[in-house]
């Protein structure tokens, strides 16, 4: 049972089977829409951002999430799911989750602040017995410096980090399906995180704490590793006038070595350069590996925008960026590579005009418009919608998503 709050006031407030801080972003709502929609769980979102917690209160994504609107709308509907921005709200549950972002600052060095100061915003809530699990991606080190914060607070907590590993747009999928990693310092802290979670899948992995926090760190840069090396690859076989899809075609049919080898194209996102940072800070900027790969990913743009010079006469050019989400079928456009080409191209184009049938944004206009007046097309998102692309003007297609090649 969850013991009584503090205060007329915070009895009066619902009890939830857990609390999600930071329970509106993109990753805190699937996981609450997960949970709730196994019909034995009553999930609070705390949230600071007012605007998408009235949002999901009315049922309603404030993003893009396959498969997850109907869940919400369900869970909402049967009071099984609620936001709030009342961090009191975080006295009424044993089950605590902390998921909010990470961020790398203007210098790039990790925030290692951001978790412990979301605790900090609502410590006076916090209260004996609670377990408190920290699902954020973190700098190693992390959930030991918020052990020590809630020492100091006086309040004795259970701590357990259970990482997110969910792809954006998979997650009512990959909730179930992918195995949860559950680190703690105690036993019985590690057996009531792995009983948590056990409500979502039976696949459980038990580690220390900064185990995990490398694990985690670790899966994401070796995804960015290894996108820098085929996007090396792709430079290489472009500078000979080669597409490298046919090349990764012929490496990669029914040749099991090579068979984990992804397609070119711009990596990006809120995850995989911000993480190859924090695993690069944390070895004292001695990743000779990881700073290469930043190098060639993050200059993907600046070199296509090269090969477009080569090709066309660019200030007489107008130039169609197709996609401005970071991924394919996504309206996230955080740390999107097409907006760094948009800048690098507004420099040396006549003019750029973009699209993305997701994004929301005064400067883009419609497909049907830039079909018509850009005189070269450049697919920076594939998303589906332009698979099939009718025109007879030079498209660069570096994903390869429409069949002509991946050439620039």
């Amino acid at each position: 049972m969850i013991e009584q709050s503090r205060g007329d006031t915070e009895n009066s407030r619902p009890k939830s089977d857990v609390v999600i801080i930071g329970g509106c972003g993109r990753v805190g709502l699937p996981l609450g829409i997960a949970l709730a929609a196994r019909g034995m769980l009553s999930v609070t979102l705390y949230d600071i951002d007012r605007a998408a917690v009235e949002t999901v209160n009315r049922g309603e994504l404030p993003f893009l999430e396959a498969g997850a609107a109907e869940p919400l709308r369900e869970s909402v509907r049967d009071g099984l799911l609620r936001a709030t921005t009342d961090a009191a709200s975080v006295a009424t549950t044993e089950n605590l989750i902390v998921v909010v972002g990470t961020p790398v600052d203007e210098h790039l060095n990790p925030d290692l602040g951001a978790v412990p100061r979301a605790l900090e915003r609502c410590a006076e809530y916090l209260r004996g017995g609670q377990l408190v699990m920290l699902r954020s991606t973190v700098h190693p080190g992390v959930t030991a410096l918020t052990e020590r914060l809630l020492e100091r607070l006086g309040t004795t907590v259970d701590v357990a980090f259970c990482p997110e590993r969910i792809a954006e747009g998979a997650a009512m999928t990959e909730l179930f399906e992918l195995p949860q990693l559950v680190a703690a310092r105690s036993q019985r802290a590690g057996d009531r995180a792995e009983k948590f979670f056990r409500t979502l899948t039976d696949k459980i992995v038990r580690m220390e704490p900064e185990e995990a926090e490398l694990a985690k760190l670790f899966a994401n840069t070796w995804r960015y590793i290894k996108f820098a090396t085929v996007n090396q690859f792709w430079m290489m076989a472009n500078d000979f006038g080669l597409d490298f899809e046919r090349i990764r075609h012929a490496m990669t049919y029914e040749y099991p070595r090579a068979s984990d080898m992804p397609g070119a194209g711009f990596a990006a996102g809120p995850c995989l350069l911000k993480d190859t940072l924090q695993l690069a800070a944390f070895t004292g900027n001695n990743f000779v590996l990881g700073h290469a790969a930043i190098l060639v990913n993050e200059g993907l743009p600046l070199y296509l925008v090269s090969r477009l010079e080569r090709r066309f006469p660019l200030s007489d050019t107008r130039v169609g960026v197709l996609g401005m989400g970071f991924k394919a079928g996504s309206d996230d456009v955080r740390e999107s590579l097409s907006f760094k080409l948009r800048r690098i191209l507004m420099a040396k184009a006549r003019e750029t005009l973009c699209t993305d049938p997701y994004v929301s944004d005064p400067r883009f206009v419609d497909l049907d418009e830039v079909m018509r007046r850009a005189d070269v097309l450049v697919i920076a998102t594939p998303h589906r919608d332009y698979r099939n692309l009718v025109t007879d003007k030079p498209v660069v297609d570096l994903w390869g998503i429409t069949g002509r090649g991946v050439r620039a």
